[in-house]
């Protein structure tokens, strides 16, 4: 049975953290996807261009460990299995190979960026994109990009803020859900 639509989730997720959580949360809420697939990028080429990325494996468990009770959500390797650098394009040809539509899931932080991701031209024409509110980011995409707001309240929190916490913070269960903290930590300094 072929799926209807699939929202594509991606990224760094170096660490996976309540922000990422609630954004899926908030799609699932939607009920316009048969499934979510959260992306764990293989080669985040940019963000490794500005320093330490931790190793994909190590992301990938992460996430699984964060988005694992939320239902009808995958955390996929497809991006870490693939050579070279992970082009969410690449990510929705394939999915778009078994599936009938795919919308990218995306926070509105990256909305600016879209039309200098790779090939930007092809996936402006073979998705819709799904915009998460972020505090102070504007949800309007760039001319010829199709979408829509994903309801939720911004969350104020990123990867680099928990990344620049001490490893061993009593708190860190207020950013990062807790099957992550002992992948995080272990992995930290």
């Amino acid at each position: 049975m072929t799926l209807r639509r699939v929202g594509l989730f991606g990224g760094t997720f170096d660490p996976p953290h309540f922000g990422h959580v609630a954004a899926v949360r908030a799609a699932v809420r939607t009920h316009r996807f048969n499934q979510i697939e959260v992306a764990v990028a293989g080669d985040p080429y940019q963000k490794v261009a500005r320093g330490y990325v931790r190793p994909a494996a190590v992301r990938l468990a992460m996430a699984r460990a964060a988005f694992a009770e939320i239902d009808h959500v995958i955390v996929s390797d497809r991006e870490v299995r693939r050579q070279g650098p992970s082009y969410t394009v690449d990510s929705v040809r394939e999915l778009l190979a078994s599936v009938d539509e795919v919308d990218l899931i995306i926070g509105a932080d990256l909305v600016p960026d879209l039309e200098g991701w790779h090939e930007s031209d092809q996936l402006r024409a073979m998705v819709r994109v799904g915009v998460v509110p972020r505090p102070g980011a504007r949800l309007e995409l760039p001319a010829g990009w199709v979408g829509y707001e994903i309801p939720m309240d911004p969350v104020d929190l990123s990867s680099s803020f928990v990344r620049s916490l001490t490893p061993d913070r009593e708190d860190l269960d207020i950013y990062v859900p807790l099957a992550v903290i002992p992948l995080f930590q272990a992995t930290s300094g």
